[in-house]
């Protein structure tokens, strides 16, 4: 066997320079030896223009789709950067029409030719390259391809698991090359952007402490440390507010991030997070940063132009007029009090709801009385039903004869002769339908009709593809109660500052407390959560005293952050946007999967490289594991 090595030359297409590679050849048999090359792209798949016309050029790239017409073949090669038709004439060399036919989908191909522009009657305006083609002169076949488990198209239909399974093939359509280009840009234009600012980006440990914030931690057994282990981090929370203690007062890290949660929803075991932390700042100016960050994001990489502020919705109020903490704002349609009708009417549950302290809560759906049939309402109501209510009242808006409102079926007879002041009070026209909710927990009546107006709002076809709803939801409660464990709970996590208006009534009145905390939202999603962090270590005490945290318990877990606050530890904040979310709805999907390069299923595995998986017996040896089967 003898070895050949051949330097080369590949052209970069972007720097438009020569880089020297060296390839080794292997021949089994002696005799002359000569160095093997292939043809060396000189122009992409979506370079060229009909100014080109005439130019001989080389393309290196995959078969997308072939077509054979009386003897003359198309072939349309690709690349990342797009497609150009390749045309095999009658007059071609006759290697060329005898290769022809062996040529199949997703072939490796290099191919010289001569570019000519196509007649008038044959441009493509679908293709950027659509007014030209390559006249081939010269093919090489660079590595051959099977048949394909699924079409490469512009977005792929086959089903989640194939395309996770093949993942390669998948990331070859038109869609996932555009996804991924887009996250890229959104990675840079993010960087660009914080580093005029002179922001630090700064790495943060992968492997830390485990310590309590929520989610399960992904351990890492230690092999020089029995019995111990690092953890995955859930995000750089306690890193960056050391660094803030260091003196790097503007951080930011686009950092991967691990939670071991229950298989449900859109998440992902591992994400990835835009983490910014800043010191001497009050939530103002965190909140202004991240207002300019998103509209450089979005005008560099998509020239949109988004408002220079973001509107700013209390907590309390996102919850009764949209019944969640991350509305859709894409349109309108505010749920109103309902409680002026329970001495309006005769229906006892809306009697029973108030008496018992809760809540009547009302959604006027415009035009839509005649649209839903009560099959149609019941299916609204079982949307309902999942978030606890007991059921879903409902009325429409006719007219009489005489042109006045008139209030028909579901609840409407509990209401005779109200018809009017009702749509009035509630602003409702003839031909809306009205939907209520009761329940005597006042969460409940909300979150319930909420999740029932966000439904709505995707089947009316109300939320508008390429427009962006941003709000910023703040003064949350700093603690919620939960009743199953019969304690206090921090509602985001326990470095969050008590606004300083309820710091005499921590211990005494927890529920009324409002953190210093706020969310941005966008198109109904949570995209980033922030807050001003405590930086006074006796207040950081009392809020573990609250929880529960007892301060044995959090020296151990946190005792380096509550000693780096001994020395000096400025006020300081910070807030972490979800790259993968901000990209996903900026491309206009509904699963982080889609904007991904290798994601997880659903069930936390990857088909592709069948992981997690079993490890043999000498590696759990050297971590002094073993495995106890149930």
């Amino acid at each position: 066997m003898r070895q050949i090595a051949a330097r080369s030359a590949i052209w970069h297409p972007r720097s438009r320079r020569a880089e020297r590679l060296t390839f080794l050849f292997f021949f089994p048999r002696s005799g002359y030896t000569f160095p093997m090359e292939h043809m060396k792209r000189t122009v992409t798949c979506g370079e060229l223009r009909k100014e080109d016309t005439d130019k001989t050029v080389i393309l290196n790239g995959w078969v997308h789709r072939k077509r054979d017409h009386g003897g003359i073949s198309f072939i349309n090669l690709r690349d990342r950067y797009g497609l150009t038709q390749v045309v095999i004439d009658t007059d071609s060399p006759a290697e060329l029409a005898s290769l022809a036919p062996e040529l199949k989908m997703e072939y490796c191909l290099a191919i010289e030719g001569i570019v000519r522009q196509r007649p008038d009657t044959m441009i493509n305006p679908d293709m950027a390259t659509g007014e030209i083609e390559v006249v081939a002169k010269k093919i090489e076949v660079l590595s051959k391809s099977e048949v394909l488990p699924f079409m490469i198209d512009e977005k792929s239909s086959a089903s989640e698991e194939l395309r996770l399974k093949y993942r390669y093939l998948d990331l070859r359509s038109a869609t996932m090359q555009k996804h991924l280009a887009l996250r890229s840009q959104v990675a840079f234009a993010t960087r660009d952007y914080l580093t005029s600012l002179g922001f630090y980006e700064i790495e943060t440990p992968t492997f830390i402490k485990s310590t309590p914030e929520g989610a399960r931690d992904y351990l890492v057994p230690s092999r020089l440390y029995p019995g111990q282990f690092y953890a995955l981090p859930q995000s750089p929370q306690l890193y960056k507010q050391i660094l803030m203690v260091s003196g790097f007062d503007k951080y930011f890290q686009i950092a991967r991030c691990y939670r071991d949660e229950d298989a449900r929803g859109d998440r992902q075991p591992e994400f990835t997070q835009i983490d910014i932390e800043m010191s001497f700042v009050s939530r103002d100016d965190i909140l202004s940063l991240v207002e300019g960050m998103m509209g450089h994001i979005f005008r560099t990489t998509m020239n949109v132009q988004l408002p220079a502020t973001f509107r700013r919705i209390a907590y309390d109020d996102a919850i009764e007029l949209y019944g969640t903490d991350k509305p859709e704002l894409r349109f309108d349609m505010e749920m109103q009090d309902g409680a002026f009708l329970a001495d309006m009417g005769s229906f006892q549950a809306f009697k029973d709801a108030l008496s018992a302290g809760g809540k009547i809560k009302a959604l006027v759906v415009p035009a839509q009385a005649d649209k839903y049939s009560r099959k149609n309402i019941e299916e609204l109501e079982s949307t309902a039903k999942i978030y606890k209510a007991k059921g879903l009242a409902w009325m429409k808006v006719n007219k009489t004869t005489e042109g006045q409102p008139l209030l028909e079926g579901g609840i409407a007879k509990f209401f005779e002769g109200k018809s009017a002041d009702i749509c009035t009070a509630l602003g409702a026209k003839t031909g809306d339908l009205l939907l209520f909710v009761a329940d005597s927990k006042p969460k409940i009546a909300c979150t319930a009709l909420g999740a029932v107006r966000t439904r709505l709002g995707k089947d009316l076809g109300l939320c508008t593809e390429g427009v962006f709803a941003f709000a910023w939801i703040v003064d949350f409660p700093m603690f919620e109660y939960n009743e199953e464990e019969n304690r206090w709970e921090t509602a985001h996590h326990m470095f969050t500052w008590p606004q300083d208006r309820f710091h005499a009534t921590l211990e005494s009145d927890p529920g009324s407390v409002k953190g210093d905390l706020y969310d941005l939202v966008l198109n109904g999603y949570e995209l980033a959560s922030g807050s001003i962090r405590i930086h006074d270590p006796k207040l950081q005490k009392r809020i573990f005293k609250i929880v529960g945290f007892d301060e044995a318990e959090g020296e151990k877990k946190f005792g380096f952050l509550t000693e780096a606050f001994k020395y000096g530890a400025p006020p300081h904040g910070g807030i972490a946007p979800g790259l993968d979310r901000l990209v996903m709805l900026m491309a206009g999907e509904t699963s982080i999967k889609e904007v991904i390069a290798f994601p997880k299923n659903s069930f936390a595995q990857s088909p592709m490289d069948d992981c997690p998986g079993e490890v043999d017996a000498k590696q759990l040896e050297e971590l002094h594991l073993k495995i106890v089967k149930d």
